[in-house]
């Protein structure tokens, strides 16, 4: 007797990757519809994954032109541009032969992608480190030279020396590492990705906890941003101690 179809859709939720090709060829000549479907949105599954591991080969072209580098780091930041806030830095050592499926640029991410990315971010790299630099560092020095301070403060965090840095489009004063600058590097090398990635959801968490504690500004939905709400908030409230005095001169 023939296994029916809810059988035979758990046997492929049950079955791995790479059982899905010997499953498909096993069912190819059962004529039911609902079978001919399943097997089209496994493969088309199959196809899906091919494409993101390509996607995946190409985002490391960077790791492989300095693979003579044992630890290669990616480095990015979250939150320059925000009224509120810190500006918070990733720092992001991969092993060589780390897959993360549609790791990317975080921006292109959905925040619940983001936060699956980054647990699996932080299980799989060889090493991490997260710098800040608070709204009141930010106005002392200014935001370029407070990233700056706060990527310093992730490679030092991170444990481990890295044998070479793959920063998003800057070069940091005061660091030996030898270091290579790329535009919208974030898109181009896995390494900086995670390391946008990890930045992000640092900093989208902790203007989450803010929210609970300073209510009023929107803090959890615009994340220290200017939007219209939050900008309305500051003239109608004032600032908090977690906006950046020298951002809000227009507002206040």
């Amino acid at each position: 007797m023939s296994k029916s179809i809810a059988q035979i859709r758990q046997e492929f939720e049950q079955a791995g990757e790479k059982e899905w090709d010997s499953l498909c060829e096993n069912y190819e000549g059962d004529g039911r519809s609902g079978v001919k479907n399943l097997i089209e949105r496994y493969r088309k599954k199959q196809e899906a994954l091919a494409a993101e591991r390509e996607r995946l080969y190409a985002m490391r072209s960077f790791e492989r032109r300095y693979d003579e580098y044992e630890l290669i780091c990616g480095i990015d930041e979250a939150g320059r541009g925000p009224l509120a806030g810190p500006v918070v830095v990733g720092a992001v050592i991969l092993p060589r032969d780390c897959e993360i499926l549609y790791l990317n640029d975080s921006k292109k991410l959905s925040a619940a992608k983001r936060e699956a990315l980054y647990d699996e971010i932080m299980d799989k790299a060889s090493a991490v480190g997260v710098g800040m630099a608070s709204p009141a560092r930010i106005d002392e020095i200014n935001i370029l030279q407070a990233t700056y301070e706060a990527m310093r403060d992730a490679v030092a965090k991170l444990g481990v020396e890295p044998g070479i840095l793959l920063n998003d489009a800057v070069t940091i004063p005061g660091i030996l590492v030898p270091q290579v600058p790329i535009v919208k590097g974030d898109a181009k090398s896995v390494s900086i990705a995670a390391a946008s990635i990890i930045a992000k959801v640092t900093r989208d968490r902790l203007m989450v906890q803010y929210d609970e504690v300073l209510p009023g500004y929107g803090f959890a939905q615009n994340k220290g941003y200017g939007s219209k709400d939050h900008i309305e908030a500051l003239k109608r409230l004032g600032p908090t101690p977690i906006h950046r005095q020298s951002f809000i001169g227009h507002f206040v």
